[in-house]
This record gives C-alpha cells, sequence and structure tokens, in this order.
C-alpha cells in the first residue's frame, strides 16, 4: 500500500478525479493558492507511536515555526499521485513566511509522517526534492512501541489474542520471511507491518543515512521527549538553526496507559531487539537505555 512506485500507471482520468476531489474539493481555496504556498524545510519521519504528534504540536508554538495543516501528511507514500500543489496546499503562504521573518527573523515549517521512515521511496523522493533539509526521528523503545501499537489494535478491534502470542507469530514471521529482504515493496507493505520488524530502527534508518549527511539528521529518545522536553526541544531548536524558545504548552498528545506487560515478556523482548539496538547505536553514534 506504501510502497507506491506506480505513479505513472495510474490511468489519467483517475488522476484528474482525485486531484479534483482531493484539491480542489476537499482543500478547494487552499488548493487554489498552492502557488502562493511554501515546501517545507524539516521532516520528522518517524516512527509510530513514539510521541510524534506531541511534537508536532510542540514545534508549531516556536514563533518562528509555522505547522502544516496536521501532521501525518504521508505526501511521499500514499498520496504522492496527488501531486505537489495539493501537498502545497497543506503549507502556510508565502505572506506568512514573510510575515514571520519580518517579525522573528527566521521561518520554517516541516511535515511529520512517522512512516516515512521505513521506506526507501521515500527517502528518495525527499532527497531528490529536498537534499537539503533537516530530518528527524524520534525512537521509542521498540518493546514499549510494540506494546503500544497492540493495544492500539486492540482497542480497534484487530487484534484479540494475547500480546504473547503476537510476538511468537511475529518472531516466525520474521525468522520465516528472511530470504525476501530485498524486495523493498514487501519490505514496506508486509515485512514492516510485523509488529515486532518496525522496531528494526537501524535497517530503516540506513536508507537516510545513505542520501543525507550526518548533520542533516537528529535521532531523538522518545523517553527523554517524554521526560526532559525543554531540554530535547532545545536540542531540536538548535539543530534547526533557531533560537531557544521555551514552550508553554507541553500537553502530551494521544497519551494512553496500558496494563503493564508480563515481565517474562519484556525479558524475552530485551534479548530479541538487543542485536538490533546495538547496530542502531553503531549507526548513530548513541546509546539509549533500553536494555532494561
Amino acid at each position: 500500500m506504501k510502497y507506491n512506485n506506480q505513479t505513472d500507471k495510474i490511468k489519467l482520468t483517475k488522476k484528474i478525479y482525485q486531484k479534483i476531489l482531493y484539491g480542489l474539493i476537499h482543500r478547494h481555496y487552499y488548493y487554489l493558492s498552492s502557488p502562493f504556498r511554501v515546501l517545507p524545510q524539516c521532516f520528522v519521519i518517524g516512527v509510530v507511536r513514539s510521541g510524534t504528534t506531541s511534537l508536532y504540536h510542540y514545534l508549531s508554538q516556536h514563533p518562528s515555526i509555522a505547522p502544516a495543516a496536521y501532521d501525518e501528511l504521508g505526501y511521499f507514500d500514499d498520496n504522492y499521485h496527488l501531486g505537489v500543489n495539493w501537498y502545497k496546499s497543506l503549507f502556510p503562504t508565502k505572506f506568512t513566511k514573510n510575515r514571520i521573518i519580518k517579525k522573528h527573523g527566521k521561518f520554517l515549517t516541516y511535515d511529520v509522517t512517522p512512516f516515512y521512515i521505513y521506506n526507501p521511496l521515500v527517502a528518495k523522493r525527499i532527497f531528490e526534492s529536498f537534499p537539503k533539509a533537516k530530518i528527524i526521528s524520534n525512537l521509542r523503545n521498540p518493546i514499549d512501541r510494540a506494546y503500544s501499537n497492540y493495544n492500539d489494535a486492540v482497542e480497534m478491534g484487530d487484534i484479540k489474542i494475547p500480546f504473547e502470542e503476537v510476538v511468537q507469530i511475529a518472531m516466525d514471521e520474521i525468522d520465516k520471511n528472511k530470504s525476501k529482504l530485498n524486495n523493498e515493496a514487501y519490505i514496506v507493505d508486509t515485512y514492516y507491518e510485523n509488529i515486532l520488524a518496525r522496531g528494526f530502527y537501524a535497517d530503516q534508518l540506513k536508507i537516510w543515512f545513505k542520501k543525507f549527511q550526518k548533520n542533516q539528521l537528529l535521532m531523538v529518545q522518545s523517553e527523554d521527549l517524554a521526560q526532559k522536553t525543554d531540554q530535547i526541544l532545545t536540542k531540536i531548536f538548535e539543530f534547526l538553526d533557531l533560537p531557544y524558545f521555551k514552550i508553554k504548552d507541553l500537553t502530551k498528545q494521544n497519551k494512553r496507559e496500558y496494563p503493564p506487560m508480563k515481565a517474562e515478556t519484556r525479558k524475552l523482548l530485551i534479548e530479541f531487539y538487543r542485536p538490533y539496538n546495538e547496530k542502531l547505536y553503531n549507526l548513530i553514534n548513541q546509546h539509549f537505555d533500553w536494555e532494561k
């Protein structure tokens, strides 16, 4: 679904219909004014259930930053066929940009879509259009992220079996399908739908490190964003070359409470993720305290 490399093969009539529906009808004025709108210089690429919606909310409060219409735009994967004018309709106008620059000296807008991280096609498209972009990834302990994904699926009625069974099925699938990992479409559409494979951050990030310079990439620990919010936001603002600004509303978005995970399950997953986490630490030259 998300590895959409068939844009040119979509029938012309379908393309026109979708652009009219999602552009002129859904975005109306914003779509018509797209020639007068700007595009992002910053992308928050992941990960799901790591606090990216909260980060979207925090960034929007900086006086030099104007947000996109909403988070999870999904332009570079699911919505690429809608065209750049649809994408531009989601961002501020050039007049807004000039007003903010005049008042605060700098301007930035951003795209927060946590599904971007594991899609090689997205990395390629963003690099081709924005080779100087700043890329941020909010990384959560893969054990807690998997458990959060599981509980979300339970709430929606998509999963009806215990987490321990889901973990075992996911492990078996990962082991069984190792030979398919040279197929990008399979990786994006199937492999990373696996609740545990979503936590293989090093494999996902290496495609970004191949495209962008290291100084264009910032990895943030989700737990730090939650517990040391002002400190991490200061680091992000420095990375974006923006002046420090104390964000007033630090309300966590989409926060949910779940029953605690079984201790033996966490112990199993600590060992399962250990080699994958080591690969991540070596790649980004940072160490996160995820082994407990």
